[in-house]
């Protein structure tokens, strides 16, 4: 499937950062919207379909935090931030059947389209849950989304161009606190030629795996927006500004 791309020298700023929070706890989801707002920027959270609902069995002990539902994401999204999906019970998917992942695929964004307001599929980032993937999973995904975030090679990516779907890599840092790997990612990233830095993180202070502290993300945002060549976006508003 053909992904095409811009060089980042054709944008108005070399550098587009984003810092993509995953699982949906309540608590640290609201804390990062509040510490966004406080900058004028738009945060980048995406959500497990099912993990608010009763039958949602835990993957691992990193997802024993409160979630929020989709009350809580439809009035943050009304508050201007991108909710998206990151997957339908945080499968592994390359470790199923073929069908039933793709099943799973489909039913995640099914539950989007009818759960969260003003969603559209084609519109869509998902985001596969452990940043795992494998090409037929993609090109099946992208049949229906605008574009996949997965692991990779870099989790530094080309600027997306305006036409065809898009896959786009990050990387991630865990189960400790990831402050000081988030530091060191942004700073090198900072002192290169530029293009589009994806960081997947979670939640914050003592919530998810591999969390960055209140304190450090507020810091670092103050500091990013002082930046001329560089901007804090969410993917799908990324991507939905490169199709304007």
């Amino acid at each position: 499937m053909a992904v095409g791309f811009i060089s980042c020298t054709s944008m108005e700023k070399s550098h587009i950062i984003t810092l993509s929070f995953d699982d949906g706890m309540k608590k640290s989801f609201y804390k990062t919207a509040d510490i966004f707002e406080e900058n004028d920027l738009h945060a980048c959270l995406n959500v497990i379909a099912s993990g608010h609902l009763a039958g949602f069995k835990l993957p691992n002990e990193y997802h024993t935090d409160p979630r929020g539902d989709f009350n809580d994401w439809n009035l943050l999204r009304k508050r201007g931030h991108e909710i998206m999906p990151h997957s339908w019970d945080h499968s592994d998917l390359t470790r199923m059947p073929p069908d039933q992942a793709k099943e799973d695929i489909t039913k995640c964004l099914e539950y989007f389209e009818e759960h969260l307001e003003g969603f559209k599929v084609s519109e869509a980032v998902y985001n596969f849950a452990y940043n795992a993937s494998n090409p037929d999973l993609e090109q099946f995904a992208l049949s229906k989304v605008r574009a996949v975030r997965t692991g990779g090679e870099s989790q530094v990516n080309p600027i997306p161009l305006k036409a065809g779907p898009v896959r786009f890599c990050c990387s991630s840092y865990g189960p400790d606190n990831a402050d000081k790997w988030v530091e060191q990612q942004i700073n090198g990233f900072l002192s290169s030629r530029g293009g589009w830095l994806v960081l997947n993180l979670h939640g914050l202070d003592e919530e998810g795996w591999g969390p960055v502290s209140s304190k450090f993300l507020e810091d670092l945002l103050k500091r990013l927006v002082k930046i001329e060549n560089v901007e804090v976006l969410p993917a799908g508003e990324l991507l939905k500004r490169s199709m304007a």
